[in-house]
């Protein structure tokens, strides 16, 4: 069922939304973050911004336990971990339902798995399966941080996460840490695939510390 809500919320969100008020991209230590779950949801509050998404690696265990559920600024989310071909790469999946079993059968089956990188590595998923898993469950999937993505064409491999049905790819993202090195494509190219292939535009830190 396609999340025309969600599509039209995060549609409707500026280049300058993004990081000011928006983001989409946080973990919490319920996979490899620092912070807990509802604290990371109290801190969004006290900065005023307006949209986030906790996206754990492999897991939707925090959004089970959370007191914020209804809390309109909290978007369900998460992040999983997919290999497509040689290269690995990483799959938003927004306004889900985390108690659907499309989603269960994704998720992780041990910590280990949304913690350890390279347990992750062993344990990933081929993106058609994600997001079509995603999609069962109500919500969008979206190409996270893609320059990193060790392809010599990111053109062709956005087309075919586009032919398994992606929605939006990850266009506001800092880049740092071993991301900013580990970085194969421009910044610009994301923009550039997002209008060539009809794309939703997202945005989000990577945060795994506290948001202040």
């Amino acid at each position: 069922m396609e999340n025309k809500a969600l599509k039209a919320r995060l549609s409707s969100l500026k280049r300058e939304d993004f990081f000011n008020i928006a983001n989409l991209h946080i973990h919490s230590n319920v996979s490899d973050g620092k912070e807990d779950f509802d604290a990371l949801v109290k801190e969004a509050q006290k900065l005023g911004l307006k949209h986030i998404s906790i996206t754990d690696h492999n897991t939707v265990e925090g959004y089970k336990k959370t007191e914020f559920l209804n809390d309109p600024l909290l978007i369900p989310g998460v992040e999983f971990d997919c290999f497509f071909q040689t290269t690995l790469i990483h799959i938003l999946g927004y306004g889900i339902d985390f108690k659907s079993p499309h989603i269960e059968k994704l998720c992780a089956k041990n910590k280990n798995e949304t913690k350890l990188d390279i347990v992750r590595l062993f344990h990933s998923r081929h993106p058609k399966d994600a997001i079509e898993g995603i999609h069962k469950a109500g919500g969008i999937a979206v190409f996270a941080h893609p320059c990193c993505s060790s392809v010599l064409s990111l053109d062709y491999l956005v087309k075919k996460l586009k032919s398994f049905g992606l929605d939006g790819i990850e266009t506001y993202y800092p880049y740092n840490r071993h991301r900013g090195i580990i970085k194969f494509h421009s910044r610009k190219k994301p923009f550039e695939l997002a209008k060539k292939y009809g794309l939703l535009l997202t945005g989000g830190t990577d945060e795994h510390g506290s948001l202040g």
